[in-house]
């Protein structure tokens, strides 16, 4: 084809984009209801279809042919999703839109909003009002009232510990609980991740807070092109600053202590191994959202993300039992496997790229490229931007009434490789 035939059609695929994107952002559908104090045992009969008028199904969505492993038997969770993190595309997925209390998987969204505004170095003394809001029972790095830390040190509590107290103490730097979770969901829509609903930036259980399998795949992937996230969501083990004391000899010394990142496939429990090729992200668990678990892994090339929540067999580290099981299948099936939907670009990526000018190569400079402390990412990933960056693959946008809006592949934006081999080196 010319080249000035191929310009018009993708102008015109770009402006049919953006316009769908656009009609997602009010639907009725779309507000976040409140979850019950016991989860519904059954998806709603209509979710919704962002990625793909399949993701929109209740049950499971995989198109098995000649030489596609079967999907592992006796998958107890109420939600999974099995995404190719560089194209976008979704290789089986259950119930994938169903709302969710998500646990502490919701740090993702805290971390992917929060990480680009401090400094690592910038220190900050922790006041009582810092640590007032913490909920009871909450998971806990050990910040003490009155010690300073820094905010690198803050980061490592929230992504290995989980810790709410380092949460509570980003977000009273950032002005307040309030502000951040109404950020948060800002960027929250801003990525289409629209099934989630942000009441706390810890993922502490409130009501009305919720997300999907989808969503948090969605939160990773953004997150995860943020050089400091890929870091710190990797990170095993490092030393934390503990509380200042006295010697008997009336000197002042503060010794550290060590922490251990709580994701299982990235650390090692009982009757868990390290999962070969994990490279991050974020668990979770509470009384109502049950375990709730995103990783990305990468073996032979390629790199996925797969999201469970809240499996049904009361087992010891179920959920990343089948988080393994689901990251094997689709290692297995990724090239042989037709997609059933696809995770979309936020509708920066979308709009920028309809602009008058906008190249194929162009890749954006918004929140995507650069990490909390600056840094411009190298090889941003692929596909997966946040505000301001640029997308790999063509997606599905599905509008009220199940119309579908095909995205030219690779008509709008290049393809990158994620710059994940070195994390995943660490791993091995």
């Amino acid at each position: 084809m010319p080249a000035p035939q191929k310009t018009t059609r993708r102008s015109l695929l770009v402006t049919s984009a953006v316009a769908a994107s656009l009609a997602l952002s009010v639907p009725v559908s779309h507000a976040a209801p409140s979850p019950s104090p016991t989860p519904s045992a059954t998806p709603p009969a209509t979710m919704s279809t962002v990625g793909g008028e399949r993701l929109g199904q209740p049950g499971t969505q995989v198109e098995l042919a000649s030489g596609v492993p079967v999907l592992p038997k006796k998958l107890s969770a109420r939600s999974w999703i099995v995404a190719d993190a560089e194209s976008g595309e979704v290789l089986a997925a259950h119930n994938a839109h169903w709302r969710l209390a998500p646990a502490s998987t919701l740090k993702m969204l805290f971390a992917d909003t929060l990480l680009p505004k401090f400094p690592s170095s910038t220190q900050h003394k922790v006041v009582p009002s810092d640590l007032v809001d913490v909920g009871s029972g909450s998971s806990l790095v050990g910040i003490k009232e009155g010690e300073s830390y820094t905010v690198h040190d803050l980061w490592l509590g929230v992504f290995l510990r989980s810790g709410n107290d380092a949460v509570h103490v980003l977000s009273k730097m950032n002005g307040g609980i309030d502000k951040t979770v109404a950020e948060m969901n800002a960027h929250a829509e801003k990525l289409q991740a629209l099934d989630t609903h942000a009441v706390s930036p810890d993922g502490y259980d409130a009501p009305g807070q919720v997300s999907s399998a989808y969503d948090l795949t969605l939160i990773a992937r953004s997150g995860l092109q943020k050089e400091d996230f890929r870091k710190y969501c990797s990170t095993v083990s490092a030393k934390f600053p503990g509380e200042t004391k006295k010697t008997k000899k009336g000197k002042k010394v503060r010794e550290s202590f060590e922490i251990q990142n709580t994701n299982r496939l990235l650390s090692g429990d009982a009757g868990i191994s390290v999962y070969q090729g994990i490279a991050g992200v974020k668990n979770g668990n509470t009384t109502n959202a049950g375990a709730t678990f995103t990783g990305v892994a990468e073996r032979d090339g390629k790199v996925l993300l797969v999201t469970v929540m809240n499996p049904e067999k009361d087992e010891h580290n179920e959920v990343y039992k089948e988080t393994a099981q689901l990251f094997d299948w689709g290692f297995k099936a990724a090239g042989k496997v037709q997609p059933v939907g696809e995770l979309v670009p936020p509708r920066s990526a979308v709009e920028a790229s309809a602009q008058p000018g906008a190249s194929d190569s162009g890749a954006g400079s918004g929140e995507a490229g650069g990490s909390g402390d600056g840094e411009p990412v190298a090889k941003p990933v692929v596909g997966a931007t946040a505000e301001g960056g640029s997308s790999g693959v063509g997606i599905a946008l599905g509008v009220t009434g199940g119309l579908l809006v095909l995205l030219a592949a690779g008509a709008l934006l290049v393809n990158r490789r994620w710059p994940l081999p070195d994390l995943v080196r660490r791993r091995r």
